[in-house]
């Protein structure tokens, strides 16, 4: 009966030990595969993303402004054209079209040359008054940009430049050698032209003072006065 429950307690044990690593296992398989499914999602934005950025070959873009420039030069030829029959429509309709003169007899001449006169005198006036509307619209445009520039802040500030603080010592320290190098050599100059007014005042001697000059005077008379008395 003992060895029994022993062999049954063996098998449980064996079956827990078995369930375990089933779970093990099966946990494992699942955290293999969600590693699997995010790498394969992270592969293939990585795809997506160089297919992408490589969409543009250097090939495409060499194309690509070729093409621009070509539609830019067919714009630009469509514009000259378009402005150039506008002008020659507008020419047309202020000139008129050329009058026939083969045949013509002298007064229908001059009635052609009036009428032509007349339309020049015409287009001078219209001319005129264009030139003055053009001059009133620059002056408009010009009080317009003022008023844009003083809403602005009148001027544009100018950028800051960025200067150290040691050039600036080393400049004021320039300042100072150069302003002691200039009192030392006028100092020099100053003592050298008084050098020689010295020894010119020195050559006959040195000067008395008057109240010296004075007492000598009084010795001599003094010495002679008492010559005669004796």
């Amino acid at each position: 009966m003992g060895l029994s429950e022993l062999e049954i307690r063996r098998r449980e044990a064996q079956e827990a030990r078995k369930r375990l690593s089933e779970d093990e296992k099966r946990k494992a398989e699942e955290k293999e595969r969600k590693k699997a499914e995010v790498r394969a999602r992270l592969e293939e934005a990585a795809r997506a993303k160089k297919g992408k950025k490589g969409f543009m070959t250097p090939e495409r873009k060499k194309k690509l402004r070729s093409l621009l420039r070509q539609n830019a030069a067919e714009a630009l030829k469509r514009e000259q054209e378009r402005k150039a029959a506008e002008r020659r429509e507008v020419i047309a309709k202020r000139i008129g079209n050329p009058q026939p003169v083969d045949g013509l007899s002298q007064s229908k001449l001059a009635d052609l040359c009036r009428d032509y006169h007349k339309r020049i005198s015409k287009l001078e006036d219209s001319k005129y008054d264009l030139e003055y509307e053009v001059r009133q619209k620059d002056f408009v445009i010009n009080e317009l940009s003022i008023q844009v520039n003083d809403l602005r802040g009148k001027f544009v500030k100018p950028s800051l430049k960025k200067v150290s603080k040691y050039d600036g010592k080393l400049e004021k320290m320039a300042k100072i050698a150069a302003k002691a190098e200039n009192d030392f050599r006028n100092n020099l100059k100053r003592v050298q032209s008084t050098k020689f007014t010295m020894e010119e005042e020195n050559k006959d001697g040195p000067t008395k003072p008057e109240w010296a000059t004075k007492g000598s005077a009084k010795e001599v008379e003094a010495q002679e006065v008492e010559a005669d008395d004796e």
